[in-house]
């Protein structure tokens, strides 16, 4: 769209494309970063060429931070039609990608890019990462299917502590209970994201 910030950038190298959440310092998810990630994600489905998909932030302060709540007074009126449909429908694209996905969380994974981690098959983090379903903080619950992927992840019990409490758990915590699939140290995520999935065994390799 002419006029608008690239809040996603997409990479494509020997068969893993990267999209990266480029909306500094937090890289929250706004309507314009949830349009442009639809985009993207259609695009790389439709190419064969992309056997296997990272997801990731930019900068190391976070992978995602959720909503930008400076958009709530805008859709407030019907939050539902123009933002959670909207987002649900994109995350969708991502739970649903036709090749491997994998999340590699360089920083904070909350409340919707908590979300949005989880659509992916694999999560890599690195040490110094902190996850979290704040919402209830705000009076609500998670929108962005939360309340069902998590839950697959982790067990209802561990899944209703993060929405209950809203309290954001550390690396090894989600590693104990099942969150994520590695932890490695800070700021090489991406890095050893794309290591194990070039590894002969790995997702990226297997769809060769």
């Amino acid at each position: 769209m002419t006029g608008s910030a690239e809040l996603i950038r997409a990479t494509l190298a020997d068969g893993i494309a990267v999209l990266t959440l480029d909306n500094p310092p937090l890289n929250l998810v706004t309507l314009e970063l949830t349009r442009q990630l639809a985009t993207a994600l259609d695009r790389l489905a439709a190419d064969p060429a992309a056997r296997v998909l990272v997801v990731t932030g930019a900068g190391d302060r976070a992978f995602c931070a959720g909503s930008d709540i400076s958009e709530f007074p805008a859709v407030m009126d019907d939050v539902v039609g123009k933002k959670l449909a909207r987002e649900n429908e994109t995350y969708g694209k991502l739970d649903d990608f036709p090749r491997p996905t994998i999340a590699a969380l360089n920083g904070l994974a909350y409340g919707g890019g908590l979300e949005l981690a989880v659509c992916c098959d694999l999560i890599v983090t690195g040490a110094d990462v902190r996850l979290a379903l704040p919402e209830v903080k705000l009076g609500v619950m998670p929108g962005t299917g939360g309340t069902v992927r998590v839950p697959r992840r982790i067990g209802e019990g561990r899944a209703k502590e993060l929405m209950m409490f809203g309290e954001p758990i550390d690396a090894q915590t989600a590693l104990q209970w099942g969150l994520v699939n590695r932890v490695v140290p800070a700021g090489q995520a991406l890095a050893r994201a794309t290591i194990y999935l070039t590894h002969p065994a790995s997702p990226a390799m297997l769809m060769a």
